[in-house]
Parts: structure tokens; sequence; C-alpha cells
């Protein structure tokens, strides 16, 4: 069995590693073979803390990981700023990659990261987790069944998280040369990736932050924002997302259509690892005395055996073992998706950047 899994490397030791260690060793087709960090003290730390097998390399530099031959992918948890360097680099030593969300502060930097791995035949794959769960597929299949939903009038999704007082003043992500996004690159990735998933990554035409919704720090770091987006093609559709530091925890996907309608209210992180569900409504009407609803509503339960990090692990690893084994291609899939995402975050901070006038896409 051994030989028929993907070796693994994890380069940084980021709160949010420790979720994808297990992920990797969870995952049917790969294995943790190394961590580093920048210092070997740290990582042996994290490796006793979390306790990895002692069979486990750990490296006390990110250059030592990336330079082990037996490391055929790498996932990287770093702050945004270290993501063109890093990724790059990891490209150019043949590792296929599982970038952490935001995969770069702008689609110019991410051009930078995705060239690397199409020069150098090496799968990309970011790490947004909920698009690998059973579930979401299984909300594609109804989403765009004709005769269930119909067509996607409106879209509102929410990611927000009450963050304490130190967070504030300590954390990476209201850093302005660590992770100059701030919560829209942070938590509005997830909103946006879920726009463009219900629309089947088909762009807006025009993007505009909402100037109430809009709470920057002084170092002009996005706290806090809402913004909507328009689609002006052949069926219009409006979409409104909202991510936040400031407000009570909230994963919240609704899409309305002609014909009904689909909910969750934790899109991003399922309340359980080994099952999640989403209410599917339609048709719906009034009751002739408009007292109650007739309204067929569906809970759609979707069970899982392992949680959706290790599905997303599972698709790199078994997209590198196509590469190595069959001489496939990179799927171009899921760059793409990556790409699409940062272009619209992009367009909300220009948005937020011109004091929320519409930017155009």
């Amino acid at each position: 069995m051994a030989e028929n899994l993907v070796n693994f490397g994890i380069l940084g030791c980021a709160k949010i590693a420790i979720k994808l260690a297990r992920a990797i060793n969870l995952a049917p087709n790969s294995i943790l073979h190394a961590i580093a960090s920048r210092s070997l003290e740290k990582a042996k730390q994290f490796a006793l803390q979390n306790g990895l097998p002692e069979t486990i390399k750990i490296y006390g530099s990110y250059e030592e990981l990336l330079d082990d031959p037996s490391i055929e992918a790498v996932y990287l948890p770093l702050p945004t700023s270290l993501h063109v360097q890093w990724t790059v680099l990891a490209a150019q030593k043949k590792k296929h990659v599982l970038l952490e969300k935001p995969v770069a502060l702008d689609v110019g930097d991410l051009d930078k990261i995705l060239e690397a791995c199409v020069t150098n035949g090496v799968q990309f794959l970011d790490g947004s987790m909920w698009l690998h769960h059973p579930r979401t597929m299984r909300m594609k299949e109804l989403l765009f069944d004709s005769n269930l939903v119909g067509h996607v009038d409106f879209i509102h999704s929410t990611s927000t998280a009450k963050m304490p007082p130190e967070f504030f003043e300590n954390n990476i992500r209201v850093k302005q040369d660590m992770d100059a996004l701030g919560v829209l690159g942070d938590l509005g990735w997830y909103c946006v990736g879920a726009v463009l998933w219900a629309k089947n990554y088909e762009l807006p035409n025009v993007v505009s932050a909402l100037p109430a919704g809009v709470t920057t720090n002084s170092a002009g770091i996005v706290l806090s924002c809402t913004a909507c987006l328009n689609y002006d093609q052949d069926h219009k559709t409006v979409a409104v997302i909202h991510c936040s530091f400031f407000s009570y925890t909230s994963m919240d996907l609704s899409i309305t259509g002609t014909k009904g309608s689909l909910h969750l209210k934790d899109f991003a992180i399922p309340y359980q690892e080994g099952s999640a569900f989403f209410d599917l409504a339609s048709p719906a009407t009034f009751m002739d005395d408009q007292t109650g609803w007739n309204a067929e509503t569906e809970k759609v339960v979707v069970d899982n055996q392992i949680p959706q990090e290790a599905f997303m692990v599972q698709e790199l690893a078994r997209l590198a073992q196509g590469i190595k084994k069959c001489e496939f291609r990179p799927d171009n899939r899921w760059p793409e998706i990556s790409r699409k995402t940062q272009i619209v975050v992009d367009a909300i901070k220009k948005s937020i950047d011109l004091d929320c006038k519409p930017v155009y896409l």
C-alpha cells in the first residue's frame, strides 16, 4: 500500500496545519511524510504537541523540505504575502501544491504561481475544503436540475466570526505586510466562491462594495465588508455577500430560483464532521387566507466517511497519481476556479479603494 500513497510535506506550523496533518493521514491515498518550520525547535514542538508519528521527518527550514526528493506534494498554510515565493519554488522542485486561501494578494501574483505550476507540470489546488464535500456535489446536482430550483435569481452568502480584541492587534490577518486582504481574503473568499459555484463559475458583470458595510483598520485592512455582485447576462442574478470579523459566527448560503430555493447555514464547515444537510424548497405558495405557507421543504442529508478536508487532500493526491503513473496533464479546472475567485475578490477590494464605486468585469 505504501508505494501507492502520495507523500505530503507541510510548510509552516500554523494552527490550520494541525487539521491538514490529520486530513492527509485520513485520506486513503496520501500520507504525511514531513513538516517544516523556520526553526527546527518549532517544528519539533508542533510534531510532539499534535502526536505526529516519530517516523515523520522534521525540517528546520522550508528549503530543506522542498529539497527532499521523496516528497511529492506540499501544503502551504503560510501568510499570503509569502505565497508567491514559496509556491513558485515548490513548483520548481516538482511538488504538487495545496495552497491555503486566499491564494494571493491579487490576480497578478496568482498568475505567477499558476504559470510556475503549468511550466513544471504540477497540480495546483487551493484550500477551499467545502467544495470537496459530498454535500456540495449533491447540492449541485439538485441546483442544476431545471425542474427543482429553476433559473437562479438571488444568492446570499455570509461568513462571519466575532474575534477577540487581541486579534485586531496581533493576528496576521490584520497586518498589511502579511495578509493585506484582511477579512475579504480570509472569510470573503468563501462567500465569493459560493456565488461563483452557484453560477457555475460565470463571472459577474459588475461588483460593488456597499459603503455602510465596509470597516477598515488604521492600516486600511478590511475588517468587515458587504458587496453586491450583479449578473446581467441572459438571466439576471443578484448576489449579496457579507464577511466580518465583528459578527457572531455564520456560514450561510441561500440560493433562490424561479421554481425553488436551497438553504444551508454551515456551508464552509459543516456542523458535524460525519454528516451534513441542506434544505431544498420547491414550490411554495401562501395559504388562501395568507396565514401561512403551502411549502414542500425537504431536508437532504448527506453522510460522509471522512471529513471534507480529507476529501480535498484525496483529490490532489488522485490528480498527482494520474500525472505520475498515467502521464495525465494537470487538471486546469481547479486553478481556473481559484483564479476566478481571486478576480472577484480583487474587484471588491478595488471597489472599496474607490469609495465603493462599481467595478466592471
